[in-house]
C-alpha cells in the first residue's frame, strides 16, 4: 500500500505464514518491532520466532549433550537464529483496539476480519499512536529430557518403527500437546497388555516423549542430531501426534509411500463422530476425497526425522485448527465443552495410530508403495511445469519420475512372489530381509549430503520447507528457494539457477529407484567427466 514501516511498532495479524518469517520480512523493511495478533476470538497466542529450521542454536547440526561444543551467543551462525527486532504476541481485542485509531489508508477488508473489527475502521498507518513497547531478554540455559519407552522385536531388534509426542505447553496445554500424550499413554498401555497375552512384535516400537518442542522442536532434534547414523541405517518410519484433537474431522499428513497403509488403517476404526461409519467414510466425505498433507513445514516434532535424516514420516490429528491455540484458552475445560466432549476422537486417534504402528512393527514385508510415491511426484512435477510455462529441462525430471514408477511396479511383483512362498529358511529370510532394506533405504535417496544451499540442515529435496513462507512452492524446496533468491536477477540467471536444482532433483528421483531395484545403475549410458591431464 505504499505506507513504511521504518522505525515503526508493525502489527502483524495472524495469516498461514510462519511468526518467525513475519518478524524476519519486517526487520528486513527497518520496523522497530513487531506486534503479532492471533484470531480475533482466541487469546494471546505464545510461540516462537526462532528462524533457519528447528533444534538448539547454539549445537547447529550436532546433540547438545553435556559435554558437547557450543558456539558462543555472539557467533554469526548463532545470530542468524533469532530476529534483528523483538516481537510481541497480542490479543486480537488488542490489536483491533490499536489498528482503529490509526490513519493512513483505508483497512483491506480481510484484515479487518482478521482482528474482528467492523467494516471501514481503522487504517494502516503510521500513527498517529504511539506504543510503548518494551523488551527485556531472559537469556539462560535450560536442561531438558526426553523420555522413552522401548519394546525390543523378536525378529528384527534393529528395525525401529517410532511413535511420538511432545509434552511441553505454552499454557495448560490441554489440545497441545496433552491430547496427544494422552494417546501415547493409552498406546503404551494397550501394548503392555498385548505384551502380557504373550505378543512380541517383529520390529522394535520406541514411544518417544519430546521435551522442548515450543522452543524450536528442540528435544527431538537434538536426539537424532545424537543418533543420525543409527537411525538412518534403522529406522522404518516415525508416527508423530502433537495436538491429537482440537476439532472435528481426521487431518493427516505423511510421505508419499505411507498413504495407502493410512487409507486401509482408517477403513479399520469407528469413525467417533458418526454412527455405522468408519474414519476412512467420514474423511473421504468431508474433503470431497482422501486429501494427505506432505510435510514441507517446520512445526512439530517429525521434522527432523524427514528434512534431516529422511526417515519416512506421518502426523496425525483431529480437527483444522481452533481458535485457542498456544493461548490461555487451550483448557481442559475446553476440550470437554467443546473439543472432544465424550473423549471419543481420542479413541479413534489412538486406534489409527496405534495399528499403523502394528503393521510397520509386524508385516513380513514393509507396507511402502513408491508407485503411489511417484504418482505425487508426477503431480509436484506437472504443477511446476505448468508454472515455469513447460520448460524443456522439466522433461529430465519426468523421466527420473516415471523410472521411479517402474521400480515401485518392479518391486510390488517381487515382494507377491516372495510372499506367496513358505518363507522358514534362513536363505527366504535373508532375502526379506534384504527387501525390506531397499524399502527402508529409498527414502534416504532424496536427500542431498551437504543440504539445501545456504541451508545446510536441511537436506530432504522433496520435501523440506522453502526458506520464504510466501513461496507458491511447498515442494521441491531448493527450486523454491532458486526462485525466490533470483527475483532481481536477470531471466537467464534465474533460469540457471533453477535448473540446476532440477538437475540435483532428477538425480535425488533415480537413486531412489535404483535404491528400489537394489542394484547399481545398468543404465546403457557413458559417463562424461572432466580430467586434467599432466604432461
Amino acid at each position: 500500500l505504499g505506507v513504511s514501516v521504518r522505525g515503526r511498532v508493525a502489527v502483524a495479524i495472524r495469516g498461514g505464514g510462519y511468526r518467525g518469517g513475519v518478524v524476519r520480512r519486517a526487520a528486513e523493511r527497518s520496523a522497530a518491532a513487531v506486534l503479532i495478533a492471533g484470531h480475533a476470538d482466541g487469546g494471546v497466542e505464545r510461540g516462537t520466532v526462532i528462524l533457519g529450521g528447528p533444534g538448539d542454536p547454539l549445537t547447529p547440526g550436532w546433540a547438545a549433550t553435556a559435554g558437547a561444543e557450543r558456539l558462543d551467543f555472539d557467533h554469526e551462525d548463532v545470530k542468524r537464529r533469532f530476529p534483528a527486532i523483538p516481537s510481541m504476541p497480542v490479543s486480537g481485542k488488542t490489536a483491533s483496539a490499536i489498528i482503529r485509531t490509526l490513519g493512513g489508508p483505508a483497512l483491506p477488508a480481510d484484515w479487518q476480519t482478521g482482528v474482528g473489527l467492523p467494516v471501514d475502521v481503522g487504517g494502516v498507518g503510521p500513527g498517529p499512536t504511539l506504543v510503548n513497547f518494551t523488551y527485556q531478554e531472559d537469556r539462560k540455559m535450560g536442561m531438558i529430557q526426553d523420555i522413552f519407552a522401548i519394546i525390543k522385536g523378536y525378529e528384527e531388534p534393529d528395525r525401529y518403527v517410532i511413535l511420538g509426542n511432545h509434552r511441553d505447553a505454552w499454557t495448560y496445554g490441554a489440545v497441545d500437546p496433552n491430547s496427544g500424550t494422552s494417546a501415547l499413554l493409552d498406546i503404551a498401555r494397550r501394548l503392555g497388555i498385548m505384551l502380557q497375552s504373550g505378543w512380541t512384535p517383529r520390529r522394535t516400537i520406541i514411544l518417544c516423549s519430546w521435551d522442548a518442542e515450543e522452543f524450536g522442536m528442540i528435544g527431538s532434534t537434538e536426539w537424532v542430531e545424537e543418533n543420525l547414523e543409527d537411525l538412518q541405517s534403522k529406522a522404518v518410519a516415525y508416527l508423530n501426534v502433537d495436538c491429537a484433537v482440537q476439532g472435528i474431522g481426521l487431518f493427516a499428513g505423511s510421505t508419499p509411500q505411507l498413504d495407502n497403509l493410512l487409507v486401509d488403517v482408517t477403513r479399520q476404526v469407528k469413525d467417533p463422530d458418526v454412527e455405522g461409519k468408519t474414519v476412512h467414510d467420514t474423511w473421504n466425505k468431508m474433503t470431497g476425497g482422501i486429501n494427505i498433507e506432505r510435510l514441507a513445514r517446520t512445526d512439530s516434532d517429525f521434522a527432523p526425522f524427514l528434512h534431516h535424516a529422511g526417515i519416512p514420516c506421518m502426523d496425525l490429528y483431529y480437527g483444522k485448527e481452533f481458535p485457542g491455540y498456544h493461548t490461555a484458552l487451550d483448557s481442559y475445560h475446553w476440550m470437554e465443552k467443546h473439543g472432544d466432549p465424550l473423549f471419543l476422537r481420542h479413541v479413534a486417534i489412538v486406534e489409527i495410530w496405534g495399528l499403523l504402528a502394528l503393521r510397520l512393527a509386524d508385516d513380513p514385508v514393509l507396507p511402502f508403495d513408491y508407485q503411489t510415491y511417484a504418482s505425487q511426484l508426477q503431480e509436484h512435477a506437472n504443477a511446476f511445469s505448468s508454472m515455469m510455462e513447460n520448460s524443456k529441462w522439466v522433461h529430465l525430471l519426468n523421466r527420473s519420475i516415471e523410472d521411479l514408477s517402474d521400480a515401485g511396479l518392479e518391486f510390488l511383483k517381487e515382494a507377491k512372489k516372495l510372499q506367496d512362498q513358505n518363507i522358514s529358511d534362513g536363505y527366504s529370510l535373508m532375502r526379506r530381509r534384504l527387501l525390506n532394506d531397499r524399502l527402508l533405504l529409498a527414502e534416504r535417496s532424496f536427500l542431498q549430503a551437504d543440504g539445501l544451499q545456504g541451508r545446510g540442515w536441511f537436506k530432504h529435496l522433496m520435501y523440506s520447507p522453502p526458506e520464504d513462507y510466501e513461496s507458491k512452492l511447498s515442494f521441491f524446496p531448493g527450486v523454491a528457494d532458486a526462485i525466490s533468491r533470483s527475483s532481481n536477477r536477470s531471466a537467464k540467471e534465474q533460469q540457471a539457477a533453477v535448473r540446476h536444482e532440477v538437475r540435483k532433483i532428477s538425480r535425488a528421483i533415480q537413486r531412489a529407484a535404483d535404491v528400489l531395484r537394489g542394484e547399481f545403475s545398468n543404465r546403457n549410458e557413458s559417463l562424461y567427466s572432466s580430467l586434467s591431464v599432466a604432461p
